[in-house]
């Protein structure tokens, strides 16, 4: 007798479950879409006071209103508060409008919680940076594009003005006759186009040629008479007086510069908090709203 090798017949009943799959996506747009718009709402409020608040701080007479420092570190913590409310409020409500999910472990739900708070301040973020900045300088959008425009020829008649200064500097110096021997002709023709050669040479070397000041000093001398000691001073005076403005306006422009990368250090702490908080702010608005069917 021969057994049949056929595979026993398999009712539907018996057959594996195909795996299950989400009909819909995990992300409730409504309820982002929501808290992100109240967020951007919120921030702009807490900017414009903060914004209202500086200007009533500050002033430009001496010794009146707050220092620099104290205005860079007051709105350092305005913009972390500012982050700090506006993502609370965004991220809550976000949490608590988004949809129930039936049969989703408590570990997915808080995932999918704080991925909605982030996903409101991301949105959030680019909707208050939209509208600042075509708020605030669409005004400024045609003559910026304007003044980008004059920049570059300005740009290359610097440079053109500069080669040429060069130029003339160094024909100054071959044609440089002895001031105190010179024509009364020569002598009556003006010094200050000359003089200023020097001094730009000077700045952009930031050092003064010996035979630069000699030269300066006959001029002097030759020009108001007095004697070589005096026309030697006054020299050292124009020259050091010149030296520490440009000392001062590096030293303006270092400044500037450190204030301008504490600023966009303080932004970028502000965000990241706001992001932060959104997140959890969404989670404990979504446990509420599980809580409350």
């Amino acid at each position: 007798m021969v057994e049949s090798t056929a595979a026993p017949y398999l009712a539907a009943s018996d057959l594996p479950a195909p795996p299950r799959t989400a009909s819909q996506s995990a992300v409730s747009w409504a309820a982002i879409g929501a808290g992100a718009f109240v967020m951007a709402a919120v921030s702009l409020v807490l900017l414009a006071l903060g914004s209202g608040l500086g200007f009533a701080a500050v002033s430009p007479w001496p010794a009146a209103g707050i220092s620099g420092m104290t205005l860079a570190v007051t709105a350092a913590i305005w913009l972390i508060i500012t982050q700090w409310l506006s993502a609370s409020v965004g991220g809550y409500i976000t949490g608590r409008l988004r949809t129930r999910w039936i049969g989703t472990h408590t570990h997915e739900v808080f995932f999918r919680d704080t991925a909605h708070g982030f996903i409101t301040w991301s949105v959030a973020s680019v909707v208050v940076a939209a509208t600042l900045s075509t708020g605030v300088f669409s005004s400024l959008g045609t003559a910026t594009r304007a003044a980008s425009e004059v920049a570059g020829q300005s740009a290359k008649g610097a440079m053109t003005e500069a080669t040429s200064g060069d130029s003339l500097y160094a024909i100054d110096r071959l044609l440089r006759p002895n001031a105190s021997t010179t024509s009364a002709a020569a002598q009556a023709a003006d010094p200050k186009p000359e003089v200023a050669r020097i001094i730009a040479t000077t700045l952009s070397t930031g050092s003064v040629d010996d035979a630069d000041r000699g030269y300066l000093a006959q001029l002097v001398v030759a020009r108001t008479g007095v004697a070589q000691d005096e026309a030697n001073k006054r020299v050292d005076d124009m020259l050091t007086r010149i030296m520490d403005a440009q000392t001062k306006a590096k030293a303006a422009a270092d400044t500037a510069r450190k204030e301008a990368a504490q600023a966009a250090i303080y932004l970028a702490l502000s965000l990241a908090v706001g992001a932060f908080i959104a997140s959890i702010s969404a989670a404990l608005g979504g446990r509420l709203r599980d809580e409350h069917p």
